[in-house]
């Protein structure tokens, strides 16, 4: 089981994560990113795959024409799953591949 950030990691993180909603219902954070085109989105959506895969950590996410939607959460963080540092490590390399 991975450790669910605890209130001051949660604070910290989301300073740092700025453009990052936070979900106190389901201890998630979300962001939209919008691009040019379906390609830019799609190409953005690979780059940020092939992270996720190596980290073993999957976004869930949501695509139509140029907008990426995304929500990150750790299943198997706590009883019913919430915010970890897997999820504020994925949202620092998506920022980076946007």
């Amino acid at each position: 089981m991975v450790a669910q950030l605890t209130d001051d990691e949660r604070t910290a993180a989301l300073m740092v994560l700025s453009d990052w909603d936070y979900d106190a219902k389901r201890d998630a954070i979300s962001r939209t990113f919008t691009f040019s085109d379906f390609t830019e989105a799609f190409a953005f959506m690979t780059r940020v795959a092939l992270h996720a895969e190596k980290a073993d950590h999957h976004p869930e996410w949501f695509n139509v024409y140029n907008r990426v939607d995304i929500v990150l959460t750790t299943h198997d963080a706590g009883e019913n799953g919430g915010l970890s540092q897997r999820d504020v490590n994925l949202a620092r390399i998506i920022e980076q591949c946007a």
